[in-house]
């Protein structure tokens, strides 16, 4: 089904008119997008040669998302606090970071473990961001527990007002576990509805086994429909479609103050993870194809054009990955830096107990 259409849908299930056609970007929009794109496909795969290499332990991330990703990073309303939009991310998100202001050079350090990772230091593996002052919620290995603890975020934004919003994404399989069923369930609560953008990001496979096999329903998104949330679905391989959805989706939970279903249908491109090989997948539509052959033809980016700018972000990134290798590493006594309990706290209520012991004594 075409973005047109789909929108239409969405636009007369949402009580308004619909849209006549496909809408287009500006021609700067476009090519930003197109920019960061490359840079988050040319990010991932130095990335995967980092472990081949043995300079990481595991890849994971998001090669095949990046036009919806970084569509929805430009769209986020980005800072701290409730006034802003929280994201619950998950760890193919690393194109939405890029598009929010993360510099690549974060996550190679990620995937070496240096001390300078600003998300870990060194003690997370690669695409497991969190950022505090743009309200990037930390993201964990386990699948779609953020489908749950996004609803806090959202009660606090219902209860607080304005325009913020909670967005929370995951994948496809992820939608079978009880934390994407529990999200649905306290977003539409008549007595508390949560401003959030429920997005499912959906390439047809969970590890190794086809969707097809798994899922009964003819959208993931349609689960929000019994509980009377509007929903809809993108073609998440279109940076336009995707643009255009997003903003659609989050128009409405800004101004209705009530959650959305969003599901973007797009490729996985290098397979699961590491453990599945990180190969890429020739059968399946590259998105960086898609608006790179859109941009061709509309005379706004040869093809000659983008090889030199992906020669130049590749440039880049080789420059990043050395400064990275000179990097220091975690010491082994700062392992217990940043834990529930650290040698000096524990030492200090030694001391406290020791004194109300003595105190009661006397």
């Amino acid at each position: 089904m075409c973005y047109g259409t789909l929108m239409s849908e969405l636009s007369v299930e949402m009580g308004r008119e619909p849209s006549p056609a496909p809408r287009q970007l500006p021609k700067e929009q476009l090519l930003k997008i197109h920019d960061l794109m490359l840079e988050g496909r040319v990010l991932e795969e130095r990335l995967i040669r980092m472990q081949r290499q043995g300079e990481g332990y595991f890849w994971i991330g998001g090669p095949g998302e990046e036009a919806f990703n970084v569509c929805l990073g430009l769209l986020m309303k980005k800072g701290r606090g409730l006034d802003h939009d929280f994201f619950h991310g998950h760890y193919r998100s690393s194109g939405t970071l890029l598009a929010m202001g993360a510099p690549s050079i974060d996550a190679l350090r990620q995937m070496a473990n240096t001390k300078t990772d600003p998300y870990s230091e060194g003690r997370n593996f690669v695409g497991h961001f969190s950022k505090r002052e743009w309200n990037v919620v930390p993201i964990t290995s386990p699948i779609e527990v953020q489908y749950s603890i996004a609803i806090g975020t959202g009660i606090a934004q219902a209860r607080h007002g304005g325009d913020g919003i909670t967005i929370v994404t995951g994948g496809d399989a992820g939608s079978a576990e009880g934390d994407f069923a529990s999200c649905l369930v306290w977003a539409s609560r008549p007595m508390l509805p949560l401003p959030m953008l429920i997005v499912v990001t959906n390439n047809d496979w969970g590890i190794s086994t086809p969707a097809e096999s798994q899922h009964g329903e003819a959208n993931v998104s349609d689960r929000g429909k019994p509980f009377g949330m509007p929903t809809a679905v993108c073609d998440g391989n279109d940076p336009e479609a995707s643009w255009f959805a997003i903003q659609e989706a989050m128009d409405y939970v800004r101004r209705e103050r009530k959650p959305f279903v969003l599901e973007a249908r797009l490729s996985r491109l290098y397979g699961h993870s590491s453990s599945s090989g990180s190969n890429y997948v020739s059968e399946e539509v590259d998105c960086l194809d898609v608006i790179a052959e859109r941009l061709e033809r509309r005379g706004w980016r040869s093809k000659d054009e983008t090889v030199a700018k992906r020669t130049e972000l590749e440039a880049s990134m080789q420059g990043w990955y050395k400064q990275v290798l000179t990097e220091p590493k975690p010491r082994p006594e700062e392992i217990w830096d940043y834990v529930f309990a650290t040698e000096n706290v524990v030492a200090q209520d030694a001391a406290v107990q020791s004194t109300e012991k003595t105190a009661g004594d006397l």
